[in-house]
């Protein structure tokens, strides 16, 4: 019956960690976002976010957006500096049309920093990708 299950590859969707300044604040945050680079709606996407090293783990945050248009992107959550010296774990499911997709997008431990920013899609910012 498991061998019977087919859980495609996911293309077209990726986790960013953008460092953007916070006018409410005036301050400079890190937010992650989820980008749909697809030609298609995703439909009921789930996001389970941690953080964990061998000594330490974070709790657990849950985020549900119902659907996330083509061509677009949506804040996740914002991350304290002080969570890059873990691992940080993203594990996305959604639904396109009838067919559920699932990943676990992982930036290592201090990956995320201002000399690995790159050009984000869509978004016309720099930031950290993982596809």
């Amino acid at each position: 019956m498991k061998k019977d299950i087919e859980i495609p590859e996911v293309e077209g969707v990726y986790i960013a960690v953008v460092n953007e300044f916070n006018d409410v604040y005036k301050t400079q945050d890190w937010n992650a976002y989820i980008i749909n680079d697809k030609d298609q709606d995703l439909d009921v996407v789930l996001i389970v976010t941690n953080g964990y090293s061998d000594q330490k783990i974070t709790s657990t945050f849950r985020k549900k957006i119902d659907k996330l248009p083509a061509k677009s992107y949506a804040k996740i959550e914002l991350l304290q500096e002080e969570l890059f010296a873990l691992n940080n774990q993203f594990k996305v499911t959604f639904f396109e049309g009838n067919t559920m997709f699932e990943k676990t997008y992982v930036f290592r431990k201090n990956t995320i920093n201002e000399r690995a920013l790159q050009a984000i899609p869509l978004m016309k910012v720099k930031g950290v990708l993982k596809k």
